[in-house]
């Protein structure tokens, strides 16, 4: 009995990770800025011939890479600077701004290798689809905690969560982006999964979600051409294989160790614009498998990190930090997951960068948001902690 006592203490430690007399998660934050360095190095080794080629500038894109992520350290400071309890008064407020948004597109919004989905700042294009995903979470964490029970018991009540995710779903396929839609109903259902709603609903709504998936890819004749041609790269390798056959022979490249930093083949207009989308592919070749281990483990890390932070909200009956958490949790999680799945040649090619290392500032800025969120609602939850250790040892 001791013996599994003992263990249960070093399990506790090890997935403890920051010392409990913090006030903040300080591996959380470290694994945050660990990613962010590693994708400024990244992008900027993979973007040196595009950036020469197109501006006769080799650090055109580091540069700007550079001044998103200072922007995301700056973001991260700030949503850490509000409490949950603002996130959740907001939460109708932050999903009309992103119906704002969403709309401004087709009026004001940039195109961009005949897609229009971002909205032009200055030094800065932003894509409101990365801000709609951080309001869906938002809007969800409020409603299923103002609707706990009735989600939990009425089989219904499903359909106004998933009413509101069509909403913006709906905005996001006129750009087209069905990408950022699936990464949308992937947060709701998750969501949905760790509130406790009924197994008929998420059944339903997972069948749901994949008949129209297969209906959308079948009825565009581009997207039906993007899925056979990843089943099938090398039929087509100047074709709809393009970019994955030269993602594929990247990472073959790299095997193990890698080719060293700078020594990409693929990048010297070989895999088209590599510092977005395929960013890993060259992370692949240049440091081998060990170099893409790496930064899964890494991302890993910060994904349990963000589920365990939720878990404990959940533990201190803090419902919407629970929530807000965890579905953070996961949509960190499933982006990464099909990014790199997209790259290796496992999922249909898909606009949808690694968090926190592929070249975009709207992801960055809206992921590091997200960050300071997960460090907010951590530190929030370690006062409520002492505050309760503090009133039973009175």
């Amino acid at each position: 009995m001791e013996f599994l006592q003992n263990i249960k203490k070093n399990y506790d430690e090890w997935t403890r990770i920051t010392p409990q007399g913090l006030l903040y998660d300080r591996a959380l934050f470290w694994l945050f800025v660990i990613l962010l360095l590693i994708g400024l190095v990244a992008v900027t080794s993979a973007s040196i011939p595009y950036s020469s080629r197109l501006f006769n500038d080799p650090f055109y894109f580091a540069k700007r890479d550079a001044i998103y992520v200072l922007l995301s350290l700056l973001t991260c400071y700030i949503s850490l600077q509000i409490s949950s309890s603002q996130w959740e008064k907001w939460h109708a407020k932050i999903f009309l701004f992103s119906v704002i948004l969403l709309l401004l597109i087709p009026l004001i919004g940039t195109s961009v290798n005949g897609a229009k989905r971002w909205i032009s700042l200055g030094i800065l294009n932003f894509q409101p689809a990365e801000f709609a995903k951080l309001a869906l979470t938002c809007f969800l964490a409020s409603y299923f905690t103002r609707r706990y029970d009735e989600v939990r018991s009425q089989h219904l009540s499903i359909f106004k969560p998933l009413i509101v995710m069509l909403v913006l779903g709906g905005f996001l396929l006129l750009q087209p982006d069905l990408g950022s839609t699936v990464v949308l109903f992937i947060i709701m259902s998750g969501m949905l999964f760790i509130v406790g709603a009924k197994i008929l609903q998420f059944v339903g709504l997972i069948a749901l979600g994949g008949i129209l998936f297969v209906w959308l890819v079948l009825t565009a004749s581009y997207r039906l051409k993007r899925f056979t041609g990843f089943l099938e790269p090398f039929k087509d390798p100047y074709g709809t294989g393009f970019q994955l056959t030269n993602s594929l022979m990247a990472f073959g490249r790299g095997e193990i160790t890698g080719e060293g930093l700078g020594n990409s083949i693929q990048k010297l207009d070989y895999l088209p614009e590599a510092h977005t989308d395929f960013i890993m592919a060259i992370i692949g070749e240049e440091f081998g498998f060990i170099g893409i281990l790496i930064v899964v483990i890494l991302l890993g890390l910060l994904v349990f990190r963000a589920l365990k932070i939720g878990k404990e909200s959940l533990m201190l009956e803090q419902r919407f930090r629970g929530f807000l958490a965890l579905g953070i949790g996961f949509w960190i999680f499933f982006q990464g997951f099909v990014n790199l799945g997209m790259a290796l040649g496992m999922l249909p090619t898909k606009g949808l960068t690694f968090p926190l290392v592929s070249y975009g500032g709207s992801s960055i800025i809206i992921m590091s948001a997200t960050i300071g969120i997960l460090l907010r609602i951590d530190h929030e939850n370690r006062l409520l902690r002492a505050g309760q250790a503090r009133l039973r040892d009175d």
